[in-house]
């Protein structure tokens, strides 16, 4: 079993306004999450959130502690929510076993001392994507099942935007305190998401981008939405994406993604919006 962890530093949006691809691309872009019985994770300075990925295939894995966080286990002082993206798997919290398929997820609260990923089938491993930020309280551990993530359709086909928001990890679904996550479907023959864009100074948000075809792309649009920069995503990829930058993005294909957010403020709906008319 192998455990990795990056840490990314925070950026000012005046510095990125002169950043070229390559810089874009080292601070904000996140290129590999999934290693076969690897847990690869990533530490942001922008409220703290760690995102990662669990691959476990030949054996089980466990979420462990890392120097960066200084803790005793991971959770000591941390939240966390999983959600498995591709076939069935078992995830263990201090024993309590909790069955996982595609879309499930799963909320771990703080001092939880151990979280362990399995797959069912070796043949057709699972895959889970996590992301955790510090927690100043500890809520029960909670799987949320089908019957409880809340969904909204959203977009119109005329503007190539309609999309399903399968929202799993909110404080008007179960309690928790920083960390709200949700998955994202593009329906077909759409290509946007987030659009319009917006942002929200009070919390900071990653986006992980799955079930992109192969040969295909999603093009993730970031920055000041008077100074907007883009980035190309690949199958798996994540962006970071601070307080001060929109995220929005067109796929030359369908796909889905998972945002995870935290900071400040749980009203999910608090945010800054801006037509597409005034983006530059």
């Amino acid at each position: 079993m192998k455990t990795t962890i990056e840490e990314r530093w925070g950026t000012h949006p005046d510095d990125v306004k002169h950043y070229d691809t390559t810089q874009l691309r080292k601070e904000f872009l996140i290129e590999k999450l999934f290693g076969t019985d690897e847990v690869i994770m990533v530490y942001t300075h922008n409220d703290r959130l760690i995102v990662g990925g669990a691959f476990p295939v030949k054996e089980n894995l466990k979420l462990e502690t890392v120097d960066l966080i200084r803790s005793e286990y991971f959770c000591e002082r941390r939240e966390a929510g999983i959600v498995c993206i591709e076939n069935e798997g078992i995830i263990s919290v201090d024993g309590q076993v909790f069955e996982m398929a595609y879309k499930d997820a799963l909320y771990v609260g703080r001092g939880a001392k151990e979280v362990i990923f399995q797959s069912k089938d070796a043949a057709h491993p699972a895959k889970f994507y996590f992301a955790s930020s510090p927690a100043h309280t500890a809520y029960p551990t909670v799987a949320v099942t089908k019957e409880m993530r809340r969904t909204r359709e959203l977009g119109i086909k005329a503007l190539s935007n309609e999309r399903t928001l399968n929202q799993l990890i909110l404080s008007e679904i179960i309690p928790c305190c920083q960390l709200q996550m949700g998955l994202t479907e593009i329906k077909e023959g759409s290509v946007w998401n987030t659009m319009p864009p917006h942002t929200h100074s009070r919390r900071m948000e990653a986006y992980f981008y799955f079930k992109v075809p192969e040969q295909q792309a999603v093009c993730h649009f970031m920055g000041q939405p008077r100074e907007t920069r883009h980035l190309f995503l690949g199958n798996e990829q994540a962006v970071i994406s601070p307080s001060w930058s929109i995220h929005s993005a067109a796929g030359t294909g369908n796909y889905t993604f998972i945002w995870a957010m935290c900071g400040e403020n749980l009203d999910y709906d608090d945010m800054d919006t801006f037509t597409a008319d005034k983006l530059r």
